[in-house]
């Protein structure tokens, strides 16, 4: 099922989101359908609070296949940083330059709710994982960006 996406201004995009205690039925319907909206919609990366939960939750496919982390936490990262242009679902039509890590550990609970996952990521893949956490935050792209420029939208035919 598609979700609806919230869009800035939503009081949900700017909540910390909270932990999820265990994976149920509910939830694994919840990364389904989040998965759809984000194809459906060529997003990469999307967060729950992003289609009105505020549950620590983010799915992700930068075009290697999905990536579904539960209560993801950066618990380490580099010292180098890149600039590098974003946009976001919940805010069409503007990007901007932020400056994320260019190599970071996530850890987050496991699918079974039993044990911790533990994922190493550079490049894009960092990139959009802090992203999608900074969303379960309360954090948008636009509060990091160095600058912020609206893009050309083509208009469908």
């Amino acid at each position: 099922m598609i979700l609806r996406i919230r869009k800035q201004g939503d009081p949900v995009l700017r909540m910390r989101s909270v932990p999820l205690k265990k994976i149920t039925k509910e939830i694994s319907t919840l990364v389904k359908n989040m998965l759809e909206t984000m194809y459906e919609v060529d997003g990469i990366g999307l967060a729950a609070n992003q289609v009105g939960l505020p549950l620590r939750l983010v799915v992700v496919d930068i075009g290697e296949g999905p990536i579904v982390l539960f209560n993801p936490c950066i618990t380490e990262h580099d010292n180098e940083e890149t600039v590098g242009r974003e946009g976001c679902l919940s805010i069409p039509g503007l990007t901007g330059e932020v400056k994320r890590w260019e190599e970071i550990v996530v850890h987050g609970m496991a699918e079974n709710g039993l044990g911790c996952e533990r994922l190493e990521a550079r490049g894009l893949l960092a990139r959009v994982l802090q992203h999608e956490i900074d969303h379960l935050n309360g954090i948008l792209f636009i509060d990091k960006a160095k600058d912020i420029r609206k893009e050309q939208v083509e208009a469908e035919v």
